[in-house]
């Protein structure tokens, strides 16, 4: 059931370096700013242009890009803008120390980013996260989370997964046959087994492995998991689940549950649409109207106001 990525933000053809600069240059000098011009510009250039017209704006003015907007502009618009502007791996590095900054941990955001990685995306977080802090991202999770939901993440962080692709079927209906035996055959859950199998497969494995598994029980993997689990742990293994069915379903259940009820949770809204706006946000957008029936666009539409929602509703294209 593999996808093909649709992402809604593209590489600009042609790129014009020097035009985007004078152009970000203009729209923050002087009195007032020029909010329209800077989503126009950055939200229509793919990262790695980005990073070129940072590297062009300190050559040619002397200046930080990113702390000139950082001084111009403010709130949740300032959020995505600053987001678009730092490297992938050092955004999602930033949102998990962010998540266990101060009291409390968000433990909702380090399931989100870290259970849906394969094991070479978990290799360039590992290595930015340490350069970035200056203490190992294992360790400092391990200080902030407890029980098997530490030792599930612990497992992942630590790069076991199989590479992209690895797939055996005779080890699948034994893993099937396993997980069975540490669940519903039992009184009681042997946790390990599940955070062995579900940190360890490819998620092509973990396919088949739920497959085998609904042959051999009856019961799909998350009815099992929904018995067995509770809490974090049950969280983070169902995003597990739902990635390895059809990542674009579970962002797009992500971005609805931060959008449902009172309030909305602009931090996940931010960094979904952000972060996966060059990988398959154009296929996220087609989940959520599926399962929601309503477009992605007028739900956040209906839920930000201002240069945040044009900034957002840019990213996601096809108002």
């Amino acid at each position: 059931m593999d996808y093909d990525p649709i992402p809604t933000v593209v590489p600009a053809e042609p790129l014009d370096v020097e035009a985007d600069t004078v152009a970000l240059r203009t729209a923050m000098k002087g009195f007032g700013t020029d909010e329209q011009a800077i989503i126009d510009i950055l939200t229509a250039r793919s990262n790695a242009q980005r990073q070129m017209i940072k590297e062009n704006f300190l050559r040619e003015y002397g200046r930080d890009l990113i702390e000139d907007l950082k001084s111009e502009l403010g709130g949740k618009f300032e959020d995505v803008i600053i987001a678009l502007m730092m490297t992938p791996v050092q955004y999602l590095c930033k949102q998990l120390h962010k998540a266990m900054a101060g009291m409390g941990t968000n433990e909702s955001t380090l399931v989100e980013i870290l259970c849906t990685k394969s094991n070479e995306e978990m290799a360039e977080i590992v290595k930015c996260y340490e350069e970035m802090y200056d203490r190992p991202l294992a360790e400092h999770m391990c200080s902030e989370t407890s029980g098997h939901f530490r030792r599930l993440l612990t497992l992942i962080v630590t790069g076991v997964r199989d590479p992209v692709g690895t797939v055996d079927p005779d080890k699948a209906r034994e893993q099937a046959e396993q997980l069975y035996n540490a669940g519903e055959a039992k009184l009681g859950t042997d946790e390990e087994v599940f955070n062995r199998i579900l940190a360890h497969g490819s998620f092509a494995q973990l396919r088949l492995v739920f497959e085998e598994y609904k042959q051999l029980s009856g019961e799909t993997i998350e009815q099992a998991i929904k018995h067995e689990m509770s809490g974090e742990l049950h969280e983070a293994m169902m995003a597990i689940v739902e990635c390895v069915q059809s990542p674009p379903a579970f962002f797009a259940n992500r971005l609805f549950k931060a959008m449902d009820g009172l309030g909305t949770d602009d931090t996940t809204l931010i960094r979904i649409i952000v972060s996966r706006s060059e990988i398959d946000l154009g296929n996220i957008k087609e989940e959520f109207e599926r399962i929601y029936n309503r477009t992605l666009v007028s739900a956040v539409k209906s839920e930000t106001s201002g240069d945040y929602k044009r900034a957002l509703c840019a990213l996601i294209g096809g108002a």
